[in-house]
């Protein structure tokens, strides 16, 4: 097998048994869709979706520093998490620029969980084992260890329910807790990409097929359908998440990306990029960078990455995501406008779609949050 064959997670045979339309995503083959995204999309927003989460990268962090270390390798303060709580945080180069933003999950006292993008997950962990030099703490590649399956929507609890006699009901959104579902040992976590409630499966990959058949069993009357990476990502853009590649970048420090409030200067110790960071976090206050925006079209026409954001004829920003929004009826897109033009409802904002500007109105993010 050479180098360039994309990777299969152990969900491979399942998703061409579906006729899932498959793609190469950050080297892994992976289910784009099975149908219709946009019903893939409604099913999610109103009943329940089932997703291979396998290509995300999972890296353990354990020993006595191990939460000395996270704290000195990412922004957030990772020593306050509590045992069966997560955190989302960053990763940051020593200029302060996005290295890739992380769920990390504290599964014990001195073992952690920390979960990266799979287009970033070698870079994640080259950078953790290099910082962990000096610290009585193990970094450990466990991509092999683990499949993730996500089921999604306001009747994933119901189903999931069926399975596990875990406490569901306790477990706040940002925790994670040992269990069973269908009887295999798994990591129960209340998080998720689509803006909806959900739960994300962490199982031995040998299980997968398994609790894949069983989830599939257990939602049937509840109108689960399974998920590929197309809807995941029309759903998180209407929930204003951001994607690495896109919104987040190498080039952006979290304050230019609007998301300061994850870095913790407070924390004890120092950490990597904190003088960078400092001297962002005043520039972002004295002069106000790019702001990241929601944008609602006017007409039909779709914007992508990298389009102009255009106002009085000339560029203000650019598009870092756009799609049709099945919730919305209408093309959406998240942008970096100029702060001048970054209030909602700002008038005479366009997008330049191959050289026709047409009109956007600016409108705060999220496009969608859903009702409690």
């Amino acid at each position: 097998m050479s180098s360039t064959e994309p990777r299969r997670t152990a969900l491979d045979a399942v998703h061409r048994a579906l006729g899932a339309t498959m793609t190469d995503f950050a080297g892994w083959d992976m289910p784009l869709r099975y149908g219709s995204e946009r019903e893939e999309h409604l099913a999610v927003r109103t009943r329940a979706g089932l997703f291979d989460l396998s290509h995300m990268g999972e890296i353990a962090v354990t020993g006595p520093q191990a939460a000395a270390l996270l704290n000195f390798a990412l922004v957030g303060n990772i020593a306050s998490v509590g045992v069966g709580r997560a955190r989302y945080t960053m990763i940051c180069q020593a200029d302060g620029g996005i290295l890739d933003d992380l769920i990390v999950y504290r599964l014990a006292e001195t073992e952690y969980l920390v979960v990266a993008n799979a287009s970033n997950a070698q870079v994640v962990l080259d950078a953790l084992t290099e910082r962990a030099a000096g610290f009585d703490a193990e970094v450990r590649d466990d991509r092999d260890a683990y499949a993730l399956l996500a089921v999604q929507g306001p009747q994933s609890p119901g189903i999931l329910a069926a399975l596990t006699d875990a406490d569901l009901d306790g477990l706040k959104y940002y925790a994670g807790l040992p269990g069973t579902v269908a009887g295999m040992p798994a990591l129960i976590a209340r998080t998720g990409y689509t803006g909806e409630d959900g739960f994300e499966l962490f199982v031995k990959p040998e299980h997968a097929v398994e609790l894949w058949q069983a989830l599939t069993k257990a939602g049937e009357g509840a109108g689960l359908v399974p998920c590929g990476l197309s809807c995941r990502d029309t759903l998180r853009l209407e929930a204003g998440m951001p994607l690495y590649g896109h919104e987040l970048t190498a080039e952006l420090t979290p304050f230019d990306a609007g998301l300061g409030r994850v870095v913790k200067f407070d924390k004890e110790g120092d950490f990597v990029g904190r003088e960078a960071l400092t001297e962002a976090a005043a520039r972002a206050e004295s002069s106000p960078p790019r702001v990241l925006v929601g944008l609602v079209a006017e007409g039909r026409r779709v914007p992508r990455a990298g389009f102009p954001v255009v106002a009085d004829g000339a560029v203000i920003g650019e598009v870092t995501s756009g799609a049709p929004s099945p919730t919305l009826g209408k093309p959406i897109a998240m942008a970096y406008v100029e702060a001048a033009h970054a209030a909602p409802g700002t008038a005479d904002v366009g997008v330049d779609i191959r050289g026709s500007h047409e009109p956007y109105e600016v409108v705060a993010l999220p496009f969608y949050k859903r009702r409690k």
